[in-house]
């Protein structure tokens, strides 16, 4: 699949643009990891359609070998530009999958960490305090918050020089 997507996104082939592509899958967690890591980034969309282990797996038997926690795992490990979203496809069934519970099973599947740390937050401006959400950036040029020390440790480590030893940074460190 990588291959293909390669293809069609050279600008010496077809190429198309990787935000115009959007690759649908039922859950092969490998491939989505092998994408992310290495592949085009292209516009995701995952074949749902069950929000139980139990309910999926008879749905879509690729749930057995690659249950909801590894697939959405994976999805929420896949980088995604600015103001794109992974998209989930969700076929709805009478009496099998369309249940009030099904729906809310699904929205606390997906629910982004977004609103989860807005509800944090709104609890903590509650009781008086102070509290701001920062968004995490530098991740895609590998600066983002602890990104530059871990480098930099793998980097001494290489070269033989790891931290402590008689080679050591005399630099003090802070820990989190």
């Amino acid at each position: 699949m990588e291959r293909a997507l390669r293809i069609l996104t050279d600008p010496d082939g077809p190429g198309f643009a990787p935000r115009r592509i959007t690759l649908s899958t039922v859950g092969l967690v490998p491939g989505i990891r092998r994408l992310a890591a290495s592949g085009p980034p292209v516009n995701l969309a995952i074949s749902l359609s069950g929000t139980t282990d139990e309910q999926r797996s008879r749905l879509m038997p690729i749930n057995r070998r690659y249950p909801l926690a590894e697939l959405l795992a994976a999805c929420r490990e896949y980088p995604l530009p600015p103001r794109r979203r992974i998209t989930f496809e969700y076929v709805l069934m009478v009496g099998v999958n369309d249940a009030p519970e099904d729906a809310r099973r699904l929205v606390g599947l997906l629910a982004s960490p977004r609103p989860r740390a807005e509800a944090f937050q709104r609890i903590l401006r509650a009781a008086g305090l102070t509290a701001t959400i920062r968004e995490s950036r530098g991740h895609d040029i590998s600066a983002a918050c602890g990104m530059l020390h871990n480098a930099s440790e793998q980097g001494l480590r290489a070269a033989g020089n790891a931290p402590g030893g008689e080679n050591a940074l005399d630099t003090p460190r802070a820990s989190a």
